[in-house]
């Protein structure tokens, strides 16, 4: 197995030429894009080679919301680390809403960009590791809700979803522990294994996804509900839970 590949797609050049030296420093294979529609082109035509994606959002030709949606669209599973002077939270918003998996805000610290960097391979390969072990029937059901675990992919009635990584992550972890009130700092801490004090609202973005996904009527959702001034609980058969409340 080879080095990490890693896509840095970033039109300011300066930066660009940083962050592709330290990559290479930490042993990895960066390759560098100045605008959207070589980084697209270049994704589209080597599926399956490159292992993360650093994405500015502001870039010529296309923005970087247009890339990662057009990235989920073909690979769900690819990491994707939005680095982004945009500090507002309706930025974070449509980023996450577009799939990608963290939102780094620029000027950054070199030291948490490579843990984070770490950490989203890491979490890649344990999940790649996982689908290996996984039969095709490794199915879970609730309500009119199939969650195909091995193909990332959730029915609900007739419509199919295809979740990202991280929603794939977060949606395993809450059903693991169904019927727990999970605060946000911890399923920070423990899906995507940041300290609690980064952006745990970006847990609540990741939350209204799934519930467009799994519920019937998200803004009246039945099995992923908020617990005030705490967090989520999920219930595989909400009926039967009030009843034994």
């Amino acid at each position: 197995m080879g080095a990490p590949r890693i896509m840095v797609v970033e039109d300011e050049e300066a930066l660009a030429r940083g962050l592709a030296f330290n990559l290479e420093q930490e042993g990895y294979v960066p390759a560098v894009f100045g605008d959207g529609p070589a980084a697209l082109a270049y994704f589209q035509e080597h599926p399956g080679e490159v292992d993360l994606i650093l994405l500015d959002l502001m870039l010529p030709g296309m923005s970087g919301y247009e890339i990662c949606r057009e990235i989920r669209t073909v690979d769900g599973r690819v990491p994707i680390l939005v680095l982004s002077a945009r500090t507002l939270s309706e930025d974070r918003s449509q980023a996450f809403d577009c799939g990608t998996d963290q939102y780094l805000t620029k000027p950054f610290a070199l030291p948490e960009l490579l843990s984070r960097v770490r950490n989203l391979l890491d979490r890649s390969a344990r999940m790649g590791l996982a689908l290996k072990r996984m039969e095709a029937g490794d199915l879970f059901r609730f309500g009119n809700v199939t969650v195909d675990f091995a193909r990332f992919e959730v029915r609900n009635g007739e419509t199919v979803h295809t979740l990202t990584t991280m929603e794939m992550q977060l949606l395993r972890y809450l059903i693991q522990h169904e019927g727990t009130v999970l605060s946000r700092s911890r399923l920070l801490k423990d899906v995507w294994a940041e300290k609690a004090d980064l952006a745990t609202r970006s847990i609540d973005n990741f939350v209204m996804r799934l519930r467009k996904v799994i519920e019937q009527d998200p803004a009246n959702p039945t099995y992923l509900v908020s617990i005030r001034g705490t967090g989520y609980r999920f219930d595989a058969n909400p009926g039967l839970s009030q009843v034994q409340e």
